[in-house]
């Protein structure tokens, strides 16, 4: 397995929004100044942890498939506030499964999986990206704080609609809203 030696590590600032239409989204972004940088692409994550420490903790440690990239990812307990805000350490690995028998050997084990097709858009300050997930279209926005909120309302999205939770908790409020008993956030569990 060779890695990427090409890793970032940065503050994460960003909120999710529900998005009820996504073609409507999709035609507001280029006229806020915003073009496409990644069209839709199918994205799967794994999320492991080892005894529920990283959950404990409110940590995450993601492998990332998105297309054919691969990517491991660390991110720090979020800070509340109206953004969520968390350091992130992430780097490419070109061989993601074999990243996963690492990680077993040292005891994390996939804990939840997500998936989505997803979308990115840049207006070169920040980021937007589009997500059709299997429990609704979610979108996020990732900059600066004064950024985030001057790009929301140009989309029409007030600050009590900010959404902080993470994918996984989104998950869980979604499946005790709907009474499933799916385990992950993917299509073929949350169809049955």
């Amino acid at each position: 397995m060779a890695f990427v030696y090409t890793a970032a590590m940065a503050d994460e600032v960003e909120i999710k929004f529900l998005i009820h239409d996504l073609r409507a989204v999709r035609e507001q972004l280029p006229k806020a100044g915003f073009r496409e940088v990644t069209p839709r692409t199918h994205e799967m994550n794994t999320l492991y942890d080892r005894q529920l420490e990283m959950r404990s903790r409110g940590e995450v440690l993601r492998i990332r498939k998105y297309g054919d990239k691969w990517t491991v990812t660390h991110k720090s307990k979020s800070k509340d506030a109206r953004h969520k805000t968390r350091l992130e350490t992430e780097t490419q690995v070109q061989d993601g499964p074999a990243l996963e028998q690492v990680f077993n050997a040292m005891g994390f084990h996939p804990a939840f999986r997500y998936e989505k097709f997803r979308s990115e858009w840049s207006d070169g300050s920040g980021h937007v990206v589009l997500d059709e997930t299997p429990i609704g279209n979610i979108g996020e926005i990732e900059g600066t704080p004064e950024w985030i909120d001057r790009i929301a309302t140009q989309l029409g999205i007030k600050q009590q609609d900010y959404i902080t939770k993470s994918y996984a908790e989104m998950f869980r409020d979604w499946a005790e809203r709907n009474h499933s008993s799916a385990k992950n956030m993917t299509y073929a569990e949350t169809r049955s």
